[in-house]
């Protein structure tokens, strides 16, 4: 019995000892923990820990149980109340430490997840777009170029001063490099360029079409700067120099252009163009996209699909409008049909602003032919081209919803509907010449010294269809207009 007990007793004992281990470890648990959040909070809260510790280890001096006197209820409340509080202020303390570390993983863990880090290959790319830009002997494949209007576009030239005039050429999506490089080649040469913005309008970007107006560009420059250079040794008998050099009276008359960042002042610049004595006149080269100038794609809903010869026509409202107070002329033309060998919009001179001037395309049928106005090449006062593509877009919409078939929507058909509807265009002074535009290989054989592009065939003949696909402009090119010195130094393939 006694040794059952006694049993009992030990066991008792044990179960004792055993609870006193794990109540033991329990709380230094708890007191690591504590200990722990209280590091953390003296990082955050270093004073106020210092407070709390001194009111932790201060003895008050009236709790004290003695014979001879009883504590005070008083003093003890106030002790228990500041115990409590200080417990409380702890637990408090810790939580908002432990909080505040966990924002501060957050906050890291969302930063190295969001964060990229530069390669040495995304700076040396960088800086070979850069020196390239302004190498024109270097071609990469890609090419950075600054916006060319309100966060949209590309500059690829900024011209010397602001222009009068502003051409924008659509490129259809069956353009192709070669097609694009022998209208900027001849546009270029042609003297429009002396006083007129050039504006492309692509479906999508693309690298090669990047490169080849770039590379136009600079044989431009290269023609340019050779005449200012060496005026008596380059002569040539296909293109006029002169036509793009202006008095500095003139050049301080006009503005700067609406394209790109101001960088430097105009007379800066145009002292880099030439000499004092010399100034140079051309215009800025630019390029949009249809998303940027028609972002929600606005003939979408009433046709299936929506080719750039119609979609441009929706695109110029937004652009037309921004540039309203820029330009007095505007020509709009297509890159795949023709071909800009000199300045048709000096016809304007005298015209009031709401004139637009068209020309016919003969259309054969079996036992006639039938004269249609050609809407591959437009020219007229701002005004007026503004209102004409405004109606343009009202009568696509309009003839897409009559027609079941939504893809049976012809472009030169409608132009030609809108042209003969006097109220829809009541507000435009429309002007047809009656005059078709004759093709490239028509003109070849005028002159066999000069070429097509001699100057007395220019002023007569400043707009071509390229015409027959099988001519080779390229051969045409080198055969009259490579014929001296300056052209050969200016083009490479010459």
């Amino acid at each position: 019995m006694c040794e059952r007990e006694s049993n009992l007793g030990m066991g008792f004992t044990a179960k004792t000892k055993e609870n006193n281990n794990i109540n033991t470890h329990s709380n230094n648990t708890n007191n690591s923990s504590e200990s722990w959040a209280m590091g953390f909070l003296f990082i955050f809260f270093p004073e106020e820990e210092d407070n709390n510790n001194k009111i932790l280890n201060k003895k008050p001096n009236n709790f004290s149980f003695s014979s001879s006197s009883s504590p005070s209820f008083k003093s003890i409340n106030a002790i228990l109340k500041r115990s409590n509080s200080t417990q409380l202020l702890s637990k408090a303390q810790s939580t908002i430490s432990i909080c505040a570390l966990l924002i501060f993983i957050t906050f890291l863990l969302f930063t190295l997840s969001t964060f990229e880090p530069t390669s040495p290959h995304h700076f040396t790319s960088r800086k070979q777009l850069s020196s390239s830009y302004l190498n024109p002997r270097k071609k990469p494949s890609k090419l950075f170029f600054p916006h060319a209007l309100q966060g949209m576009g590309s500059l690829y030239r900024r011209g010397t001063r602001a222009m009068n005039d502003i051409i924008i050429a659509h490129v259809v999506e069956s353009v192709t490099v070669n097609e694009l490089k022998s209208f900027l080649k001849l546009i270029h040469r042609s003297s429009v360029t002396s006083k007129s913005d050039i504006l492309l309008i692509f479906r999508y970007k693309s690298s090669s079409f990047d490169n080849a107006i770039v590379e136009e560009n600079n044989s431009f420059l290269k023609l340019i700067h050779g005449y200012c250079k060496e005026k008596d040794i380059y002569t040539s008998t296909t293109f006029d120099p002169t036509q793009f050099v202006i008095s500095s009276k003139k050049e301080n008359s006009s503005g700067e252009p609406i394209w790109g960042r101001k960088i430097r002042s105009s007379n800066e610049e145009n002292r880099n163009n030439g000499t004092e004595s010399t100034r140079l006149s051309y215009g800025s080269i630019v390029s949009f996209d249809v998303d940027e100038l028609d972002p929600e794609n606005s003939l979408s809903g009433f046709l299936d699909h929506v080719p750039l010869n119609l979609r441009r026509w929706a695109c110029y409202p937004m652009l037309l409008g921004r540039i309203r107070r820029n330009y007095k002329h505007i020509m709009l033309v297509d890159v795949k049909e023709y071909l800009v060998l000199g300045d048709p919009l000096s016809q304007l001179k005298n015209r009031s602003p709401e004139t637009v001037m068209l020309t016919t395309i003969a259309h054969k049928k079996k036992n006639s032919e039938k004269k249609l106005v050609d809407s591959g090449i437009v020219f007229g006062g701002a005004r007026g081209i503004r209102r004409l593509s405004n109606a343009m877009v009202t009568e696509i919409a309009r003839v897409a919803i009559q027609h079941k078939k939504k893809n049976s929507v012809s472009e030169s058909g409608l132009f030609n509907q809108l042209v003969g509807n006097e109220f829809m265009l009541k507000n435009v002074n429309l002007i047809n010449s009656g005059e078709s535009i004759h093709e490239l290989s028509s003109l070849t054989g005028l002159n066999s010294k000069s070429g097509f592009n001699s100057l007395s065939i220019v002023s007569k003949f400043p707009i071509v269809r390229r015409g027959n696909s099988n001519l080779d402009i390229n051969s045409v090119f080198k055969k009259y207009l490579c014929s001296s010195p300056l052209d050969s130094i200016a083009y490479s393939d010459c």
